[in-house]
């Protein structure tokens, strides 16, 4: 007889068939139907009942935002389905249903991937070649010990880097194992910002104080919302996301949608918007616009602004700042520049029409409750910081903050109900780089400082980064900017000495790892993590190991705690519990403060776990404040919202910034490099580009699944306009190109993309060959000039050309 293989496990014609009816309608099961509720929940129990399937629960922690929970059956410690958990009377799903996206439901294709990382593996060729031979998980372990030992007593602890990653939000193993391990051992460089929110982030602190934003329930009480780049169809698209919670808002309030994006994107098909594209870096010239718009037409009010906020007139700023500083002598020309901010010139720079300009300035002034908020997108551009406060602004301009069914511009956080991590010990190194300056850190460690780099606990590094740890993280190379200068460096293994890669699949960063470990999957793995950072949801998961760690895969927690044994640190690590052990300790911390909880052991790997917390109060963004400035003030130094920020001028007095940078106190439109306003490389380069997320993949998680790259190809879109005049048609190879590098990708030629504007999702997998990214990854032709203030990365913030390959 002949036989299938199919990984590790061989299967004969006849025990296939004999699989297929255990999950298929055999006729004993469809007679049985025949007298059963029309029903998932009474199916699953009859095929339960007819076979030897088991059902177990898991989780989706990828970093998309979300969290959802995934039920999956398993036939002899075999994956058989991915599925939705099924509604119970203890669960959560009543209102808001945990719905895993295309991805989550693919877990168990990426499970038995071909690309699998089986053995513990030490490098033996060149850097990044990918060659490696295997070794044993003594060797390995012992191995790292000592190279933490080395690096530490020959550069200081200071010189250890554990990198920025986010494939896998476990919370007792993972990032949170590797950090308490490198803590136990004598501290490591941080980082701060994040590659998401570097931007954002940092301009919020200057005109909130710190980040807050209104849940998308605040919805149901507008009548308007203007969302500037957010597509959560996309970006948030589970159930388990914030896509659930804006829909149903809109049912409930039936709000105008007006979406500002370059792409017409699932967001506004969905949500049945008005689309406004504009040009990417454009979004604050179309800001300045607006309230022009609105000061010639006397839609504010003045009194009420000043009231709240500093920086809009004259009359309330600063006194080391210029007479003519104010963010409204800036709109009507009369700041340095000395140009009117007119419906008329914002449409040059944006590409929105002005009367559509001036007309959306009298809906958001007019209307009774505006929903304002920016996705992440806009931000992550050379000029991002700039666009944030000018949304934020804005906000307050229009009198749409503080009130129900308004918000501050920014994109919401969900609350996280606290469920534990593995606890952080104190990092004694106490220094920590830009999140995008790491390449910098080890080529060029002497030009980092407190005034070039904003390096946080000193006053410059003293070091170069000798060791990186990356664990569940494509960012080495692969989610990094401009490629070819990154894989320069760490092809130098003289620069940083020794990579250590933790991951599932041999992924473009895993290439370039000395020592590269296999971790268990998702589906692998037992844990209790939280909701994410998504929406209102109150749930906590309890997930379990489905099947057998696969090969020699194993718990990050595991081999920390080898390591760690090594270092004579092993009762420090694991303070005499295994990591099962952290599990229940974990929820018995959830339990002292929800004592209405069960007992861990009835819900040890059952799934969805519902805290059962009072539904959250419908509390717009800085609501106290709003009601009372004086009481309630804000974490600003003047205490209200900074639309003019003292402290930024003095950033941009006393930083060394690259020539061209600024960091202006109000939010000004700013003319950047890789922009069309580059006039002589716009020539050369004529078309811009922007990255986006995808439906077939997080980041670079679930990139290299073969069901998703049918489902969702990696393709760059590009305006009728455009593609016509290059002689491109649709599902046409083509290279894109400019000074930094060459990626071959499909084209996609379609009307949902502004012309002069391309877009490119980010996360595919770079594959070099004779100079070419084959693999279709945008970070080939991407920036690494950090932007002026955050330090971040400007990586959607490029010009480009496109031909036919």
């Amino acid at each position: 007889m002949s036989k299938l293989s199919f990984l590790n496990v061989e299967t004969t014609r006849r025990s296939l068939l004999e699989y297929s009816g255990k999950i298929g309608l055999g006729s004993a099961l469809l007679s049985t139907l025949t007298t059963l509720p029309f029903s998932k929940k009474a199916l699953a129990k009859s095929v339960e009942s007819q076979s030897n399937l088991t059902f177990k629960h898991s989780a989706c922690l990828v970093n998309c935002g979300s969290r959802c929970a995934l039920r999956v059956t398993v036939d002899n410690d075999r994956i058989v389905q991915v599925q939705p958990e099924l509604p119970t009377d203890e669960s959560v799903f009543g209102e808001h249903t945990i719905r895993p996206c295309l991805r989550g439901r693919s877990n168990k294709f990426r499970v038995y991937n071909p690309d699998r990382l089986k053995y513990p593996m030490k490098r033996v060729g060149k850097r990044g070649e990918g060659k490696f031979k295997r070794i044993s998980w003594e060797e390995a372990t012992q191995t790292i010990a000592d190279e933490i030992a080395r690096i530490r007593s020959k550069y200081g602890s200071d010189a250890i880097f554990y990198q920025y990653g986010t494939g896998a939000y476990y919370h007792t193993q993972g990032r949170p194992a590797w950090q308490r391990l490198l803590t136990c051992t004598g501290g490591y460089l941080d980082y701060f910002n994040t590659y998401s929110t570097a931007q954002i982030a940092k301009a919020t602190s200057y005109t909130f104080g710190k980040y807050e934003g209104a849940n998308f329930t605040q919805v149901e009480d507008s009548d308007l919302v203007v969302l500037f780049g957010l597509n959560l169809s996309e970006t948030r698209m589970s159930g388990g996301g914030q896509v659930e919670e804006l829909r149903r808002a809109l049912e409930k309030s039936q709000a105008r949608v007006i979406v500002i994006d370059p792409r017409y994107t699932d967001s506004t098909v969905v949500g049945h918007a008005e689309w406004l594209p504009i040009r990417p870096t454009a979004d604050a010239a179309l800001v300045a616009g607006l309230v022009h718009t609105m000061i010639k037409e006397d839609l504010i009010d003045e009194e009420h602004i000043n009231k709240y906020a500093v920086g809009f007139t004259k009359d309330t700023l600063p006194t080391s700042a210029k007479a003519n500083a104010s963010y409204k002598d800036y709109v009507l020309g009369n700041g340095d520049d000395g140009i009117e901010k007119t419906a008329d010139w914002a449409s040059d720079i944006s590409g929105i029409p002005a009367p559509r300009i001036k007309q959306l300035a009298r809906e958001i002034a007019t209307a009774k409750a505006a929903y304002i908020c920016q996705g992440w997108g806009p931000q992550r551009h050379g000029n991002g910081e700039q666009t944030v406060r000018a949304i934020q602004s804005l906000t307050i301009i229009a009198n749409q903050f503080g009130r129900l069914g308004t918000n501050n511009g920014n994109w919401p956080h969900g609350p996280k109900y606290k469920v534990p991590y593995l606890p952080k010990e104190e990092n004694k190194v106490g220094i920590k780089i830009p999140v995008y300056a790491w390449t910098d850190a080890i080529a060029h460690p002497e030009t980092i400082t407190a005034k070039t780099h904003d390096l946080q606990g000193a006053d410059k590094l003293n070091v170069g980064i000798k060791m990186i740890v990356n664990q569940a993280g494509n960012v080495l190379a692969n989610q990094h900017g401009q490629l070819s200068r990154t894989r320069k460096i760490l092809e130098d293994d003289s620069l940083c000495e020794t990579i250590i890669v933790i991951d599932n699949h041999m992924t473009a960063t895993a290439k370039f790892a000395d020592i590269l470990l296999p971790e268990t999957s998702y589906l692998e793995a037992s844990d209790l993590v939280g909701n994410s950072h998504a929406g209102a949801h109150q749930y906590m998961i309890s997930m379990e190991n489905t099947i057998t760690p696969m090969w020699e895969c194993r718990s990050t927690y595991d081999v920390c705690a080898d390591i760690a044994r090594k270092l004579d640190i092993e009762q420090e690590f694991t303070q005499g519990r295994t990591q099962a052990q952290w599990v229940e300790h974990h929820y018995e911390q959830v339990r002292k403060e929800r004592p209405h909880l069960p007992p861990f052991a009835k819900v040890r790997g059952t799934g969805v776990l519902d805290q059962h917390l009072s539904p959250l109060s419908k509390r717009p963004a800085h609501a106290e404040f709003y009601a009372n400035p004086q009481v309630n003030p804000l974490g600003t130094p003047s205490g209200k919202i900074e639309i003019y920020s003292e402290a930024l001028q003095e950033l941009q007095d006393n930083w060394i910034l690259p020539e061209g940078d600024r960091i202006p106190p109000i939010p000004e439109f700013l003319s950047v490099p890789d922009t069309p306003w580059d006039k002589k490389l716009n020539k050369k380069y004529p078309l811009q580009l922007s990255g986006f997320h995808t439906k077939g993949h997080a980041h670079s998680t679930y990139a290299s699944v073969g069901v998703l790259k049918e489902a969702v190809p990696n393709q760059i879109w590009m305006n009728p306009i455009d593609a016509g005049e290059r002689g491109i048609a649709n599902n046409d190879m083509v290279k894109v190109f400019n000074d930094r590098g060459t990626v071959l990708i499909e084209a996609k030629v379609t009307h949902r993309i502004l012309p002069g504007v391309t877009a490119m999702p980010e996360g595919a997998w770079s594959v070099y060959k004779n100079g070419i990214d084959i693999g279709s990854c945008i970070n080939a032709i991407t920036s690494h000039r950090l932007t002026p203030l955050a330090k971040g990365n400007p990586q959607h913030t490029n010009l480009v050309e496109i031909e036919k390959a």
